[in-house]
Protein backbone atom coordinates (compact mmCIF):
# COMPACT_ATOMS: atom_id res chain seq x y z
CA UNK A 1 0.00 0.00 0.00
CA UNK A 2 1.41 3.42 -0.94
CA UNK A 3 1.47 6.22 1.62
CA UNK A 4 1.73 9.76 0.21
CA UNK A 5 4.30 12.09 1.74
CA UNK A 6 2.88 14.69 4.15
CA UNK A 7 2.45 18.16 2.67
CA UNK A 8 5.73 19.99 2.11
CA UNK A 9 7.85 16.84 2.52
CA UNK A 10 9.96 15.53 -0.36
CA UNK A 11 10.25 11.83 -1.17
CA UNK A 12 13.88 11.88 -0.03
CA UNK A 13 12.94 13.42 3.32
CA UNK A 14 10.16 10.87 3.73
CA UNK A 15 12.57 8.02 3.04
CA UNK A 16 15.12 9.40 5.51
CA UNK A 17 12.44 9.72 8.19
CA UNK A 18 11.28 6.14 7.62
CA UNK A 19 14.85 4.94 8.08
CA UNK A 20 15.22 6.91 11.34
CA UNK A 21 11.99 5.46 12.76
CA UNK A 22 12.81 1.94 11.60
CA UNK A 23 16.26 2.07 13.19
CA UNK A 24 14.77 3.22 16.49
CA UNK A 25 12.15 0.45 16.47
CA UNK A 26 14.78 -2.10 15.45
CA UNK A 27 16.89 -1.19 18.47
CA UNK A 28 13.91 -1.66 20.81
CA UNK A 29 12.97 -4.91 19.05
CA UNK A 30 16.36 -6.33 20.12
CA UNK A 31 16.65 -9.11 17.52
CA UNK A 32 13.09 -10.26 18.18
CA UNK A 33 13.29 -10.46 21.98
CA UNK A 34 10.82 -7.57 22.38
CA UNK A 35 7.60 -6.58 20.65
CA UNK A 36 5.93 -3.20 20.14
CA UNK A 37 2.45 -3.55 21.63
CA UNK A 38 1.19 0.00 21.15
CA UNK A 39 2.27 3.59 20.61
CA UNK A 40 1.05 7.15 20.76
CA UNK A 41 2.49 10.26 19.07
CA UNK A 42 4.20 13.07 20.97
CA UNK A 43 5.41 16.49 19.79
CA UNK A 44 8.88 15.19 18.88
CA UNK A 45 8.60 11.43 18.93
CA UNK A 46 6.57 8.46 20.08
CA UNK A 47 5.80 6.77 23.36
CA UNK A 48 5.75 3.00 22.92
CA UNK A 49 4.73 -0.03 24.97
CA UNK A 50 7.72 -2.36 24.56
CA UNK A 51 8.01 -5.71 26.34
CA UNK A 52 9.45 -9.21 25.84
CA UNK A 53 7.15 -11.37 23.70
CA UNK A 54 6.35 -13.86 26.55
CA UNK A 55 4.50 -11.00 28.24
CA UNK A 56 1.44 -11.86 26.15
CA UNK A 57 0.87 -15.27 27.71
CA UNK A 58 2.17 -14.21 31.13
CA UNK A 59 -0.36 -11.39 31.32
CA UNK A 60 -3.18 -13.49 29.85
CA UNK A 61 -2.71 -16.39 32.30
CA UNK A 62 -1.25 -14.60 35.32
CA UNK A 63 0.10 -16.80 38.11
CA UNK A 64 -2.45 -19.54 37.49
CA UNK A 65 -4.66 -18.48 40.39
CA UNK A 66 -6.69 -15.71 38.76
CA UNK A 67 -10.47 -15.72 38.93
CA UNK A 68 -12.42 -16.42 35.75
CA UNK A 69 -13.69 -12.83 35.59
CA UNK A 70 -10.14 -11.46 35.73
CA UNK A 71 -8.95 -13.87 33.01
CA UNK A 72 -11.83 -12.73 30.83
CA UNK A 73 -10.99 -9.06 31.46
CA UNK A 74 -7.35 -9.62 30.53
CA UNK A 75 -8.25 -11.55 27.39
CA UNK A 76 -10.56 -8.75 26.26
CA UNK A 77 -7.89 -6.12 26.93
CA UNK A 78 -5.33 -8.04 24.85
CA UNK A 79 -7.83 -8.63 22.04
CA UNK A 80 -8.66 -4.93 21.91
CA UNK A 81 -5.01 -3.95 22.02
CA UNK A 82 -3.78 -6.41 19.39
CA UNK A 83 -6.69 -5.81 17.03
CA UNK A 84 -5.95 -2.08 16.94
CA UNK A 85 -4.15 -1.20 13.70
CA UNK A 86 -3.57 2.45 14.53
CA UNK A 87 -2.11 4.51 17.34
CA UNK A 88 -3.61 4.83 20.80
CA UNK A 89 -4.72 8.22 22.10
CA UNK A 90 -2.74 9.51 25.07
CA UNK A 91 -5.30 8.49 27.72
CA UNK A 92 -5.85 5.06 26.20
CA UNK A 93 -2.10 4.52 25.98
CA UNK A 94 -1.63 5.35 29.67
CA UNK A 95 -4.47 3.01 30.66
CA UNK A 96 -3.08 0.10 28.67
CA UNK A 97 0.52 0.52 29.82
CA UNK A 98 -0.67 0.70 33.45
CA UNK A 99 -2.85 -2.40 33.03
CA UNK A 100 0.03 -4.36 31.51
CA UNK A 101 2.47 -3.08 34.11
CA UNK A 102 4.86 -1.86 31.41
CA UNK A 103 6.78 1.40 31.71
CA UNK A 104 6.53 3.22 28.33
CA UNK A 105 9.64 3.89 26.28
CA UNK A 106 10.18 7.19 24.51
CA UNK A 107 11.39 7.22 20.90
CA UNK A 108 12.88 10.62 20.16
CA UNK A 109 12.61 11.75 16.54
CA UNK A 110 13.96 14.90 14.85
CA UNK A 111 10.51 15.65 13.46
CA UNK A 112 6.86 15.77 14.51
CA UNK A 113 5.33 12.34 13.72
CA UNK A 114 2.28 13.64 11.83
CA UNK A 115 4.29 16.09 9.73
CA UNK A 116 7.41 13.97 9.24
CA UNK A 117 5.75 10.66 8.31
CA UNK A 118 2.01 10.64 8.91
CA UNK A 119 0.33 8.35 11.44
CA UNK A 120 -0.83 5.65 8.94
CA UNK A 121 2.73 5.19 7.68
CA UNK A 122 4.09 5.01 11.24
CA UNK A 123 1.50 2.30 12.00
CA UNK A 124 2.64 0.32 8.94
CA UNK A 125 6.31 0.53 9.97
CA UNK A 126 5.57 -0.33 13.61
CA UNK A 127 3.47 -3.36 12.58
CA UNK A 128 6.64 -5.24 11.56
CA UNK A 129 7.75 -5.19 15.18
CA UNK A 130 4.53 -6.37 16.77
CA UNK A 131 1.64 -8.83 16.64
CA UNK A 132 -1.85 -8.06 15.39
CA UNK A 133 -5.14 -9.86 15.91
CA UNK A 134 -7.30 -9.95 12.78
CA UNK A 135 -10.92 -11.15 12.93
CA UNK A 136 -12.29 -10.58 9.43
CA UNK A 137 -9.74 -11.69 6.85
CA UNK A 138 -10.41 -14.56 4.44
CA UNK A 139 -7.78 -17.24 3.89
CA UNK A 140 -7.52 -20.00 1.26
CA UNK A 141 -5.81 -23.34 1.74
CA UNK A 142 -4.79 -25.36 -1.32
CA UNK A 143 -3.69 -28.95 -0.72
CA UNK A 144 -2.14 -31.26 -3.33
CA UNK A 145 -3.76 -34.70 -3.18
CA UNK A 146 -1.33 -37.58 -2.61
CA UNK A 147 1.62 -35.23 -2.33
CA UNK A 148 3.50 -37.27 0.29
CA UNK A 149 3.51 -40.31 -2.01
CA UNK A 150 5.43 -38.51 -4.76
CA UNK A 151 9.17 -38.42 -5.30
CA UNK A 152 10.95 -35.20 -4.26
CA UNK A 153 11.35 -34.27 -7.93
CA UNK A 154 7.63 -34.76 -8.60
CA UNK A 155 6.82 -32.73 -5.48
CA UNK A 156 8.87 -29.73 -6.58
CA UNK A 157 7.30 -29.92 -10.07
CA UNK A 158 3.80 -29.93 -8.56
CA UNK A 159 4.52 -27.00 -6.24
CA UNK A 160 5.96 -25.06 -9.17
CA UNK A 161 2.83 -25.86 -11.20
CA UNK A 162 0.63 -24.54 -8.38
CA UNK A 163 2.78 -21.41 -8.12
CA UNK A 164 2.35 -20.85 -11.85
CA UNK A 165 -1.42 -21.17 -11.50
CA UNK A 166 -1.39 -18.61 -8.67
CA UNK A 167 0.64 -16.18 -10.79
CA UNK A 168 -1.51 -16.76 -13.89
CA UNK A 169 -4.72 -16.15 -11.93
CA UNK A 170 -3.30 -12.98 -10.40
CA UNK A 171 -2.23 -11.71 -13.84
CA UNK A 172 -5.73 -12.26 -15.25
CA UNK A 173 -7.38 -10.34 -12.42
CA UNK A 174 -4.75 -7.61 -12.69
CA UNK A 175 -5.66 -7.24 -16.36
CA UNK A 176 -9.23 -6.57 -15.17
CA UNK A 177 -7.91 -3.86 -12.81
CA UNK A 178 -8.40 -6.09 -9.77
CA UNK A 179 -5.12 -5.65 -7.91
CA UNK A 180 -5.06 -8.13 -5.04
CA UNK A 181 -2.28 -7.54 -2.54
CA UNK A 182 -2.00 -11.24 -1.80
CA UNK A 183 0.47 -13.15 0.33
CA UNK A 184 1.14 -16.86 0.60
CA UNK A 185 3.04 -19.28 2.76
CA UNK A 186 3.69 -22.94 2.07
CA UNK A 187 2.28 -25.79 4.14
CA UNK A 188 4.68 -28.30 2.60
CA UNK A 189 2.11 -29.80 0.24
CA UNK A 190 0.22 -26.64 -0.66
CA UNK A 191 -0.27 -22.97 0.18
CA UNK A 192 -2.15 -20.68 2.49
CA UNK A 193 -3.10 -17.55 0.53
CA UNK A 194 -4.66 -14.36 1.86
CA UNK A 195 -5.25 -10.75 0.86
CA UNK A 196 -3.17 -8.29 2.87
CA UNK A 197 -6.05 -5.83 2.47
CA UNK A 198 -9.12 -6.32 4.63
CA UNK A 199 -12.86 -5.88 4.26
CA UNK A 200 -15.74 -7.23 2.18
CA UNK A 201 -14.28 -6.24 -1.18
CA UNK A 202 -10.84 -7.64 -0.36
CA UNK A 203 -12.35 -10.99 0.71
CA UNK A 204 -14.54 -11.18 -2.41
CA UNK A 205 -11.46 -10.52 -4.57
CA UNK A 206 -9.67 -13.37 -2.79
CA UNK A 207 -12.57 -15.69 -3.63
CA UNK A 208 -12.22 -14.64 -7.27
CA UNK A 209 -8.50 -15.39 -7.10
CA UNK A 210 -9.28 -18.87 -5.77
CA UNK A 211 -11.65 -19.51 -8.68
CA UNK A 212 -9.07 -18.62 -11.31
CA UNK A 213 -6.28 -20.54 -9.59
CA UNK A 214 -8.47 -23.64 -9.69
CA UNK A 215 -9.45 -22.93 -13.30
CA UNK A 216 -5.82 -22.56 -14.39
CA UNK A 217 -4.95 -25.74 -12.51
CA UNK A 218 -7.78 -27.61 -14.29
CA UNK A 219 -6.57 -26.39 -17.68
CA UNK A 220 -2.99 -27.38 -16.80
CA UNK A 221 -4.24 -30.88 -15.98
CA UNK A 222 -5.84 -31.08 -19.44
CA UNK A 223 -2.59 -30.05 -21.15
CA UNK A 224 -0.27 -32.22 -19.07
CA UNK A 225 1.34 -35.24 -20.77
CA UNK A 226 1.98 -36.81 -17.34
CA UNK A 227 -0.73 -36.57 -14.70
CA UNK A 228 1.71 -36.33 -11.79
CA UNK A 229 3.27 -33.12 -13.12
CA UNK A 230 0.17 -31.09 -12.13
CA UNK A 231 -1.38 -31.37 -8.66
CA UNK A 232 -4.95 -32.37 -8.12
CA UNK A 233 -6.20 -29.94 -5.55
CA UNK A 234 -8.45 -29.72 -2.57
CA UNK A 235 -9.41 -26.13 -1.77
CA UNK A 236 -10.81 -24.62 1.43
CA UNK A 237 -11.94 -21.03 2.02
CA UNK A 238 -12.70 -19.56 5.41
CA UNK A 239 -12.93 -16.27 7.32
CA UNK A 240 -11.83 -16.21 10.92
CA UNK A 241 -9.55 -14.84 13.59
CA UNK A 242 -5.78 -15.15 13.47
CA UNK A 243 -2.62 -13.45 14.62
CA UNK A 244 -0.47 -11.69 12.05
CA UNK A 245 3.24 -11.44 12.80
CA UNK A 246 6.65 -10.99 11.19
CA UNK A 247 9.19 -13.72 11.77
CA UNK A 248 12.86 -13.03 12.38
CA UNK A 249 14.95 -13.65 9.29
CA UNK A 250 18.64 -13.29 9.97
CA UNK A 251 18.86 -10.17 12.10
CA UNK A 252 15.71 -8.48 10.81
CA UNK A 253 11.96 -9.02 10.80
CA UNK A 254 10.68 -10.38 7.50
CA UNK A 255 9.21 -8.05 4.90
CA UNK A 256 6.01 -10.10 4.71
CA UNK A 257 3.73 -11.26 7.48
CA UNK A 258 2.70 -14.76 8.54
CA UNK A 259 -0.59 -16.00 9.94
CA UNK A 260 -1.42 -18.38 12.76
CA UNK A 261 -4.66 -18.79 14.66
CA UNK A 262 -8.17 -20.17 14.60
CA UNK A 263 -8.71 -19.70 10.86
CA UNK A 264 -5.59 -21.70 9.93
CA UNK A 265 -6.56 -24.43 12.41
CA UNK A 266 -10.07 -24.60 10.92
CA UNK A 267 -8.70 -24.75 7.38
CA UNK A 268 -6.32 -27.59 8.27
CA UNK A 269 -9.20 -29.60 9.76
CA UNK A 270 -11.38 -28.86 6.75
CA UNK A 271 -8.81 -29.99 4.21
CA UNK A 272 -8.20 -33.24 6.11
CA UNK A 273 -11.84 -34.16 5.35
CA UNK A 274 -12.08 -32.72 1.83
CA UNK A 275 -12.31 -35.02 -1.19
CA UNK A 276 -9.96 -34.68 -4.18
CA UNK A 277 -11.29 -31.86 -6.33
CA UNK A 278 -13.64 -30.57 -3.64
CA UNK A 279 -14.07 -26.94 -2.58
CA UNK A 280 -15.17 -26.32 0.99
CA UNK A 281 -16.29 -23.02 2.50
CA UNK A 282 -16.18 -22.76 6.28
CA UNK A 283 -19.18 -21.57 8.27
CA UNK A 284 -18.53 -18.06 9.53
CA UNK A 285 -20.47 -15.05 10.75
CA UNK A 286 -18.36 -11.95 11.31
CA UNK A 287 -18.18 -8.20 10.95
CA UNK A 288 -16.35 -6.96 7.86
CA UNK A 289 -15.56 -3.42 6.83
CA UNK A 290 -17.63 -2.33 3.84
CA UNK A 291 -15.79 0.30 1.80
CA UNK A 292 -18.99 1.18 -0.06
CA UNK A 293 -20.70 2.41 3.11
CA UNK A 294 -17.69 3.13 5.29
CA UNK A 295 -19.17 1.02 8.09
CA UNK A 296 -18.99 -2.56 9.28
CA UNK A 297 -21.52 -5.18 8.18
CA UNK A 298 -22.16 -8.62 9.60
CA UNK A 299 -21.76 -11.28 6.93
CA UNK A 300 -22.14 -15.05 7.12
CA UNK A 301 -21.00 -17.69 4.65
CA UNK A 302 -24.25 -17.69 2.67
CA UNK A 303 -24.33 -13.89 2.41
CA UNK A 304 -20.70 -13.85 1.35
CA UNK A 305 -21.03 -16.34 -1.52
CA UNK A 306 -24.09 -14.41 -2.70
CA UNK A 307 -22.01 -11.23 -2.69
CA UNK A 308 -19.35 -12.84 -4.89
CA UNK A 309 -21.78 -13.33 -7.79
CA UNK A 310 -22.28 -9.74 -8.89
CA UNK A 311 -18.54 -8.91 -9.22
CA UNK A 312 -18.09 -12.05 -11.32
CA UNK A 313 -20.23 -10.52 -14.06
CA UNK A 314 -17.54 -7.90 -14.61
CA UNK A 315 -15.15 -10.73 -15.52
CA UNK A 316 -17.28 -11.89 -18.45
CA UNK A 317 -15.14 -11.59 -21.56
CA UNK A 318 -11.94 -12.55 -19.77
CA UNK A 319 -10.05 -15.19 -21.74
CA UNK A 320 -9.15 -18.64 -20.44
CA UNK A 321 -7.06 -20.88 -22.71
CA UNK A 322 -7.97 -18.77 -25.72
CA UNK A 323 -11.73 -18.73 -25.09
CA UNK A 324 -13.76 -15.84 -23.72
CA UNK A 325 -15.66 -16.38 -20.50
CA UNK A 326 -19.42 -16.02 -20.96
CA UNK A 327 -20.46 -16.63 -17.38
CA UNK A 328 -19.08 -17.70 -14.02
CA UNK A 329 -21.55 -19.27 -11.61
CA UNK A 330 -20.56 -19.98 -8.02
CA UNK A 331 -22.86 -21.44 -5.40
CA UNK A 332 -23.11 -23.68 -2.36
CA UNK A 333 -24.66 -27.07 -3.05
CA UNK A 334 -27.60 -28.78 -1.39
CA UNK A 335 -30.51 -31.12 -1.92
CA UNK A 336 -33.70 -30.57 -3.89
CA UNK A 337 -37.06 -30.21 -2.16
CA UNK A 338 -40.49 -31.32 -3.32
CA UNK A 339 -41.08 -27.99 -5.11
CA UNK A 340 -37.93 -28.43 -7.20
CA UNK A 341 -35.92 -25.80 -5.36
CA UNK A 342 -32.40 -26.42 -4.10
CA UNK A 343 -31.30 -26.00 -0.52
CA UNK A 344 -27.83 -25.46 0.89
CA UNK A 345 -26.43 -28.36 2.89
CA UNK A 346 -24.43 -27.63 6.00
CA UNK A 347 -21.94 -30.36 6.88
CA UNK A 348 -20.47 -31.29 10.20
CA UNK A 349 -16.83 -32.41 10.53
CA UNK A 350 -15.49 -33.98 13.73
CA UNK A 351 -11.71 -33.67 13.97
CA UNK A 352 -9.25 -35.97 15.78
CA UNK A 353 -9.78 -34.01 19.00
CA UNK A 354 -13.56 -34.42 18.86
CA UNK A 355 -14.14 -30.76 17.99
CA UNK A 356 -16.92 -29.94 15.51
CA UNK A 357 -16.39 -27.80 12.41
CA UNK A 358 -19.23 -26.69 10.10
CA UNK A 359 -18.68 -26.36 6.34
CA UNK A 360 -20.45 -25.97 2.99
CA UNK A 361 -19.69 -27.67 -0.31
CA UNK A 362 -19.02 -25.16 -3.12
CA UNK A 363 -19.27 -25.41 -6.90
CA UNK A 364 -17.89 -23.09 -9.58
CA UNK A 365 -18.97 -23.39 -13.22
CA UNK A 366 -17.10 -21.36 -15.83
CA UNK A 367 -18.81 -21.25 -19.23
CA UNK A 368 -16.62 -20.29 -22.20
CA UNK A 369 -17.82 -19.02 -25.57
CA UNK A 370 -15.66 -21.23 -27.78
CA UNK A 371 -14.47 -23.82 -25.32
CA UNK A 372 -15.74 -26.54 -23.05
CA UNK A 373 -17.10 -25.45 -19.67
CA UNK A 374 -14.80 -25.73 -16.68
CA UNK A 375 -16.54 -27.37 -13.75
CA UNK A 376 -14.78 -26.92 -10.43
CA UNK A 377 -15.68 -28.63 -7.17
CA UNK A 378 -17.95 -31.61 -6.56
CA UNK A 379 -21.71 -31.83 -6.92
CA UNK A 380 -23.80 -32.98 -3.98
CA UNK A 381 -24.40 -36.32 -5.67
CA UNK A 382 -20.65 -36.76 -6.27
CA UNK A 383 -19.88 -36.80 -2.56
CA UNK A 384 -19.12 -40.24 -1.10
CA UNK A 385 -21.48 -41.94 1.36
CA UNK A 386 -19.03 -41.33 4.21
CA UNK A 387 -18.87 -37.57 3.56
CA UNK A 388 -19.26 -35.40 6.68
CA UNK A 389 -22.78 -35.60 8.05
CA UNK A 390 -25.33 -33.05 6.83
CA UNK A 391 -26.68 -30.90 9.65
CA UNK A 392 -29.35 -28.89 7.84
CA UNK A 393 -30.63 -27.65 4.51
CA UNK A 394 -31.44 -23.93 4.25
CA UNK A 395 -32.15 -21.13 1.80
CA UNK A 396 -33.98 -22.99 -0.95
CA UNK A 397 -33.44 -21.37 -4.36
CA UNK A 398 -33.28 -22.20 -8.09
CA UNK A 399 -30.03 -23.94 -8.96
CA UNK A 400 -27.56 -21.61 -10.72
CA UNK A 401 -26.42 -22.69 -14.16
Amino acid sequence: MAYPAPAGLSENQLRDNIILLDQALYTLWNLGDNLIFGWTPEANGLRAIVAPHPMLTEFALGDGNLAAAELTRRARLLDKLLSNQEHLDADGFDEVSAALGVTPRFIELPFAPEKGLGLPLIAAVAARYGVRLVEDRAVILFDAVGFSLLTPLQQVVQLNSLSCSVNAAYAKLLAQEININFARTTTGDGFYIWNRMRGVEANVELYQLMQFILADNALAQERATRAESVPRLRACFHVGSHYEFYQSEGLNPTSFSYLVGQVTIELARMVENAQPGQILVGKFNTLMHDEATGGDVRIDSLDFVERTRAPLRSLNGLRLAGSEVDEIACYLTGRRDAAGLWGISEYQIADKHGLIHRVYNAKINIHRRNGEPIYLGLREEDLPPDAPRTVADTDFHPLPT
